[in-house]
């Protein structure tokens, strides 16, 4: 039998410098690594232009064009580019900035590639940089130059920023609806388990009886007021930076009542230095789907404990449970627990975008590419901990004989009768 220290061996206590020696001179070699110089991108003429090319005599190198491009996670934001794109050609044809039948082009042109997005025929190109450049470079091939004024009036700052806001606007919908379905799952779970005492806890120590309807009820509580958070977030959110340009609008004479009304927004935002600057609209969606996921950990936790042995107050179904690898007679509440340790991301996401623009001087700065990982990452996983939460509301069992045999530990009914003690010495005085 080989002794602990001997296991780790020659990296042992009582190793010395010639047995250290000796193992390091029979280690691997480690490869050499091959430094390669970064080559130069191919000459201009053999490279696409970019849409802000014009006094560039040479390319970026194929270095600074992966490090740059934002397309291999932007392009979650199409529709809405599409969406901004056709109501901002409506407006430049209302305001005769392009023709009627330009617009009828471009419009086509686009519905054109969305279908072709939808079906995954369309190629995404990382020379392109984003997912503007790569609908407006798409859109030229096919229509050629009407598709060349549709810019007109417009920068990459306020088009991205009005991508943004409508999809997070959706984003906020969809998970208002996945917070609704679980308070639904809470509420059938309380009435399927109705008149349920079970222990309440203070410290972690049995404290009073309540009803298990009153202690499920208080995350239907929690969960309505992140509602209201994010119902309150959307309201502040829906106002369109269209128009804003880089910065300091267009001398054009385009109608930003019209592209606001036309996308569901309240109202184009008054100043357009804020427009494109400020991200304070995700800063608070983060926000809030960290205090849902604050919640749904604490439930998480709660939910663990008590499918414990030590607590063996619920049976996860197999449905919702795993295994082990090695120890035949596990059931694990695995889902609860990644809820649990998912909330960790959600809250890193928030502090991601709070430390990304902290010290940001105004009005745009291409920090802000990094803005939206962060919230596409806090939006699945938030969904993801709502619907698993949701399904393991719907595949438990409360173990009634268990919690009754718990009940009478601790002096749950001390408070109790301390109370009634009480009044009844005021009833014999009065």
């Amino acid at each position: 039998m080989h002794s602990s220290t001997a296991l780790f061996s020659p990296f042992s206590l009582s190793s010395t410098p010639q047995t250290l020696s000796r193992a390091f001179s029979h280690a691997p070699k480690p490869k050499q690594l091959r430094m390669e110089p970064l080559r130069a991108a191919p000459s201009q003429s053999n490279k696409e232009a970019k849409l802000w090319g014009g006094r560039f005599e040479e390319s970026v190198t194929e270095a600074v064009e992966s490090f740059t491009e934002s397309i291999s996670f932007d392009k979650l934001l199409s529709k809405y580019d599409i969406m901004g794109s056709k109501a901002h050609a409506q407006m430049l044809a209302h305001q005769r900035l392009i023709s009627v039948k330009e617009k009828d082009e471009i419009v086509k042109g686009l519905e054109d590639i969305e279908r072709r997005i939808a079906s995954g025929e369309f190629q995404w190109r990382t020379d392109r940089e984003d997912v503007h450049m790569n609908i407006e470079a798409a859109l030229i091939d096919m229509i050629g130059e009407p598709a060349k004024k549709l810019h007109t009036a417009r920068s990459r700052n306020d088009q991205v920023l009005t991508d943004f806001r409508l999809w997070c606007r959706d984003a906020i919908d969809g998970i208002i609806g996945s917070m609704k379905r679980l308070q639904l799952s809470m509420v059938t779970l309380a009435l399927k388990n109705e008149g349920l005492i079970v222990p309440g806890y203070t410290h972690l120590q049995r404290a009073q009886p309540v009803l298990l309807q009153h202690l499920l009820l208080a995350y239907v509580e929690q969960i309505d007021r992140d509602i209201g958070r994010l119902v309150d977030c959307r309201a502040r959110m829906n106002f369109c930076p269209l128009g804003a340009c880089a910065l300091a609008g267009t001398g054009l004479p385009i109608d930003r009542f019209m592209t606001s009304e036309t996308l569901g927004f309240t109202a184009p935002l008054r100043n357009s230095i804020d427009a494109v600057s400020d991200r304070d609209f995700v800063m608070e969606f983060l926000s809030a789907n960290a205090i849902t996921a604050v919640h749904l950990s604490r439930l998480g936790e709660e939910w663990v404990l008590w499918a414990s042995e030590e607590f063996g107050f619920i049976t996860p179904s197999d449905s919702v449970s795993t295994g082990s690898s090695i120890m035949p007679q596990k059931k694990n509440p695995d889902p609860m627990e990644l809820v649990r340790g998912k909330s960790a991301r959600v809250i890193g996401d928030l502090v991601t975008l709070l430390t990304l623009c902290k010290g940001l001087p105004h009005a745009y700065n291409r920090d802000l590419q990094e803005d939206k990982e962060p919230v596409f990452d806090s939006v699945k996983t938030i969904l993801g901990m709502l619907e698993v939460s949701a399904e393991f509301a719907l595949n438990i069992t409360f173990n009634q004989d268990r919690i009754q045999k718990a009940l009478p530990a601790g002096h749950l009914d001390a408070t109790t009768l301390a109370d009634y003690l009480v009044n009844k010495v005021k009833t014999c005085y009065s």
